[in-house]
């Protein structure tokens, strides 16, 4: 294996590398962190200095990192098969792992189609939701219903159903349309609700009254259950969901889920919907499916969906639509290690402690006077900056509070990423209590440096 020196390491990626959601301009002037081991919840860099991993590989990252188990099945999977198509063939692992993700998925999701990223995932679930429609003889249900600040990745279907300006703007002319509800954010709210209460009613009030008068040309809703993420970690208020099913039942429109984030385990339980008894007509999940290890999603459905998609091969009724890493053998088998885990380490029974301390820490987060909001879901969580606490006044954007909190947070020992004010809690959750305190401690400091508290 070649080694190479940190300057070089650095140097390589500025001069070469276009990075993720970055202002390269900023990038360039900067010093970069060179991330080259992992152990357990941290993150080691090239230099040899440690940080705990505070976004869990960018909400993917289950049981920390190099776990044996993990390590294990991928080479004992490589050394057998590293990939064949599921293009006129079947894969061992990909039919196990359906199999499994059929028993541990809200009842009645038993048809699975893999791709390999959250937005990937997606994009099947709009096109199958669309296509299902058109086999109704419905195509004019083309329209879907989405809600303000969401987000569902970055491929353009994907970011048609998105309503976050700063992020979907840009490409609205390569965007289909779609009709946009009101977003369950309390805090902001749009109708002028005062707590989350009364925020939730007049948001479904406001959903139903889209609903009544465009379901007829609508194929399906598409939501992110319990939490909006990248919107800044909007929590719903509870109950919200729930309504938001019944609401789909009663004008026939399909229930889209985006568990790519609140998928296995986030939310204390496996999946968000479990929370509120919600079955939906189709599920996509990705992130925590492999615990972090590699690229794989899966589109889950009912056999409603795939019914109709049934007939002669003449008929053209056939889901138009792959991936060429489908059901990759080697990600597969991590998945199906990574749900042995879940069961034999009792993972979500040890998350309960770990919601309660970082509830706790945020209450007390809370008081500090230019946290204006803190809202979490399970072990995801977003501490709102504001320049003044009474009115709500956000920082302007160009002042890039969040950033600099992130940042400064470097020098105690942890990385993390903003969304916009919004400092993000999202580390692996395996995470110890002591950890989770390190987390913490270390944000509350960054925050009241950069703010002057």
């Amino acid at each position: 294996m070649n080694t190479y020196t940190s300057e070089q390491l650095k140097a390589w990626d500025k001069r070469h590398v276009w990075h993720p959601f970055t202002q390269m301009q900023d990038w360039e002037q900067e010093e970069p962190i060179v991330i080259t081991r992992g152990e357990g919840c941290w993150l080691i860099d090239s230099d040899g200095k440690r940080y705990l991993d505070g976004v869990a590989a960018m909400w993917t990252n289950v049981h920390g990192h190099c776990r044996k188990e993990l390590n294990d099945a991928l080479k004992a999977q490589v050394d057998r098969l590293e990939h064949s198509t599921l293009l006129g063939l079947a894969g061992e692992q990909s039919a196990v792992l359906a199999h499994k993700l059929a028993e541990i998925t809200p009842p009645g999701l038993e048809r699975v189609f893999y791709s390999d990223n959250g937005s990937t995932a997606m994009e099947v679930a709009v096109k199958m939701a669309y296509q299902f429609q058109v086999h109704q003889g419905r195509p004019e249900r083309s329209r879907f219903i989405t809600f303000k600040n969401a987000y569902h990745g970055d491929t353009l279907g994907a970011v048609s159903v998105g309503g976050i300006d700063i992020y979907h703007t840009t490409f609205r002319p390569l965007m289909f349309e779609t009709m946009q509800a009101p977003s369950p954010y309390c805090y902001r709210c749009e109708l002028g609700c005062t707590g989350p209460e009364a925020c939730g009613m007049k948001c479904l009030d406001a959903l139903e009254a889209l609903m009544a008068g465009h379901a007829a040309g609508c194929a399906g809703l598409v939501i992110e259950p319990l939490i909006q993420g990248a919107g800044g970690m909007i929590a719903q208020p509870p109950g919200f969901l729930k309504r938001v099913r019944e609401l789909c039942d009663r004008y026939d429109l399909l229930m889209i889920t985006d568990e790519v984030a609140t998928g296995f385990g986030r939310t204390g339980r496996m999946f968000a919907c479990e929370h509120e008894g919600v079955i939906p007509d189709i599920m996509a999940v990705s992130k925590g499916i492999a615990g972090g290890y590699l690229p794989i999603a899966a589109t889950l459905t009912n056999e409603r969906v795939y019914g109709a998609f049934l007939g002669k091969y003449a008929e053209l009724k056939t889901f138009f639509h792959g991936h060429t890493f489908t059901g990759n053998p080697l990600a597969c088998a991590v998945a199906l290690r990574s749900l042995e885990l879940f069961e034999s380490d009792r993972l979500l029974e040890g998350l309960q402690p770990k919601i309660a301390r970082l509830a706790e820490r945020l209450e007390g987060m809370a008081t500090l006077p230019h946290v204006g909001n803190v809202r979490h879901c399970g072990m995801a969580a977003g501490i709102e900056l504001v320049e003044d606490k009474d009115t709500r006044l956000p920082y302007p954007w160009e002042q890039k509070t969040g950033v600099k909190v992130c940042l400064d947070a470097r020098r105690h020992g942890i990385f993390s990423r903003p969304l916009g004010n919004t400092v993000v809690v999202f580390p692996p959750l395996v995470i110890s209590l002591d950890e989770l305190d390190f987390l913490m401690d270390g944000l509350e400091r960054s925050i009241c440096a950069v703010t002057g508290d």
